[in-house]
C-alpha cells in the first residue's frame, strides 16, 4: 500500500503537472485540446469538459496532451490531421508551439521551488535534530589530525576560532565560515578544563569533520533492494551494534568500516525487536560521489528532523537554491552517461522508482516532498534533451524549421520521431533489465 501511495504522489503528481504545463500554455495560445491523458495506452474511465476529456489511461507511466490539429507524426496525434482551423496547433506561429512544449519541462524545473519552498514556509527548513545537542565528540577516525592533539572521545568542542559553540549546528556554521581560512583554533573542553588547539583547516576536513565527531544513531531507514544489506536480509529500523565483532556506536564509525572493509565479508550485528542478530554480507565497490570506486552495502541511517522556521522570501531562497543544485548535478550525470563515465545501470527504473516512493512515505511528508521534487527536476531535464519524441527533440525539430523558414517533411519527421521511440524503448528496457536484476536473489 506504502508503495502504490507513492506512486501515485510522485510520478502521477509529476507527470499530471507535466502534462498540465502543456495544456494550460495551449489553451492560453488559444489551442483546442482533445484530450489530457494520465498514462498512454487503452482508456481506463475519463469525462468530459467544454472541447476536453479528460482520462486515466491503462500504463501510467507517462500521458499526453492531444492537441486538435497535431502533426501527424507525433505518436499522441490520434491521426487526425491538421484541417488549418484556427484554433489547431499547427496553425499557430512556430514560437507558439515552442512555448506549449517547452510549458511541461518548465513546470516541472519550477514545481520543486513550490513544493520545498512550501513546505520550509508551513513547517520551517529540516535539520538532524542530533545537531541540537553538546558538541561531544562521540567518534573519530583512526587517521583523525585532532589525535595527534591528544584530543579523544568525549571531549566538547567549546568554540571554533573564538565563536562559542554550545550546539553541533553552531560548530558546523563555523566549520564552513572558517572552510576559506588555512587553519581553525579550537577550543576543546575535558573534565571542566579547556586548552587551544590550531589545525590545518584542509587536513580536518578531509579527516570528514565534524560529521565523524557527532551522535549520528545507528539504525536503518532505508534498505536498497539488490544491494549486499538487501540480500542478506537487512530490514529498516534495525540498529546496527557490531561488525566482525567489534561495537559500533555510531554511524560515521559503520560508514568507515564498510568503506575500509576492501570488499571483504562483514558479519553485521544488528538489534530487531530486542533480538541481537548476525547477517553476512559483502560490499559491494560502487562509483562514488568524486568518481572513485568505493564500498557500500546500499542502507541509508534513519532520519530525526528538527524544523528552523524560516520568512517566505527566505523559503522560496533555499528551496530555489537547492533545486538548482541537484539540476546541475542531474546534468553531470547526463552528461557521464553519454560520455561513459558512468554506466547505465546504475540509472533506476520504474521498480527502483516505485521502492523509492514507498521508502518515502513510511519515511514522512519531507521524505515524499524530496522525491516528487527530484522526480520532478529528472522529468525536466529529461524532458529537454534534443532526443525525437521527447520535447527537446520536438524544440529541435521546430528549431530546424524557423531557420529553413519551411516545414520539414512529413517523411522525415516520422523517421524521426521512430527513431526516438525504438530509442527510448530500447533504452527503456535495459534499465527495466536492471530494475529487475537487482530484485533477483543473486548477485548482480
Amino acid at each position: 500500500m506504502d508503495t502504490l501511495l507513492g506512486i501515485i504522489l510522485v510520478l502521477g503528481v509529476m507527470i499530471l503537472v507535466h502534462e498540465w504545463g502543456h495544456f494550460i500554455v495551449a489553451r492560453l495560445c488559444g489551442v483546442r485540446v482533445d484530450v489530457f491523458s494520465i498514462g498512454f495506452g487503452p482508456k481506463l474511465f475519463g469525462w468530459k469538459s467544454g472541447p476536453t476529456e479528460y482520462r486515466l489511461s491503462a500504463l501510467p507511466l507517462g500521458g499526453y496532451v492531444r492537441m486538435a490539429g497535431q502533426d501527424l507524426s507525433e505518436l499522441d496525434s490520434g491521426q487526425q490531421g491538421p484541417t488549418g482551423a484556427p484554433d489547431e496547433l499547427m496553425s499557430k506561429a512556430r514560437w507558439q508551439r515552442a512555448l506549449i512544449i517547452f510549458a511541461g519541462p518548465t513546470v516541472n524545473l519550477l514545481m520543486p521551488i513550490l513544493l520545498i519552498g512550501g513546505f520550509y514556509i508551513l513547517r520551517g527548513m529540516p535539520y538532524p535534530s542530533f545537531l541540537n545537542n553538546p558538541p561531544v565528540i562521540v567518534s573519530m577516525a583512526a587517521s583523525d589530525p585532532l589525535k595527534g592533539d591528544g584530543v579523544v572521545p568525549g571531549d566538547r568542542i567549546t568554540a571554533v576560532n573564538g565563536v562559542p559553540t554550545p550546539t553541533w549546528d553552531a560548530v558546523d556554521d563555523q566549520f564552513t565560515a572558517g572552510s576559506q581560512n588555512d587553519s581553525m583554533k579550537l577550543a576543546i573542553e575535558r573534565a571542566g578544563a579547556e586548552r587551544q588547539i590550531t589545525v590545518n583547516t584542509k587536513t580536518i576536513l578531509d579527516a570528514g569533520a565534524p560529521f565523524r565527531y557527532q551522535p549520528i544513531r545507528t539504525v536503518i531507514g532505508q534498505v536498497s533492494k539488490g544491494y549486499p544489506a538487501h540480500r542478506a536480509g537487512m530490514q529498516r529500523g534495525d540498529e546496527i551494534v557490531s561488525v566482525n565483532g567489534t561495537t559500533i556506536s555510531n554511524w560515521p564509525e559503520f560508514v568507515d568500516t564498510v568503506e575500509n572493509s576492501g570488499g571483504k565479508t562483514l558479519n553485521v550485528g544488528v538489534k530487531r525487536g530486542g533480538k541481537l542478530l548476525t547477517l553476512s554480507l559483502q560490499p559491494k565497490e560502487v562509483p562514488g560521489d568524486n568518481g572513485k570506486q568505493v564500498y557500500r552495502i546500499g542502507v541509508a541511517r534513519e532520519e530525526h528532523w528538527a524544523y528552523k522556521s524560516m520568512t517566505v522570501t527566505s523559503a522560496i531562497s533555499n528551496a530555489a537554491a537547492g533545486s538548482w543544485n541537484v539540476t546541475v548535478q542531474l546534468c553531470g550525470v547526463v552528461a557521464k552517461l553519454f560520455t561513459g563515465k558512468m554506466s547505465i545501470s546504475q540509472l533506476q527504473g520504474p521498480v527502483g522508482i516505485a521502492d523509492l516512493a514507498g521508502q518515502a512515505v513510511q519515511e514522512g511528508t519531507y521524505a515524499v516532498i524530496n522525491l516528487m521534487a527530484v522526480i520532478s527536476l529528472n522529468l525536466g531535464v529529461l524532458n529537454l534533451l534534443p532526443i525525437p519524441i521527447l520535447d527537446g527533440g520536438h524544440l529541435l525539430l521546430l528549431s530546424i524549421e524557423g531557420i529553413r523558414r519551411r516545414d520539414l517533411s512529413l517523411t522525415f519527421k516520422e523517421r524521426f520521431i521512430q527513431v526516438g521511440f525504438v530509442f527510448l524503448l530500447v533504452l527503456f528496457s535495459i534499465v527495466m533489465y536492471h530494475d529487475v536484476v537487482r530484485l533477483l536473489p543473486i548477485r548482480s
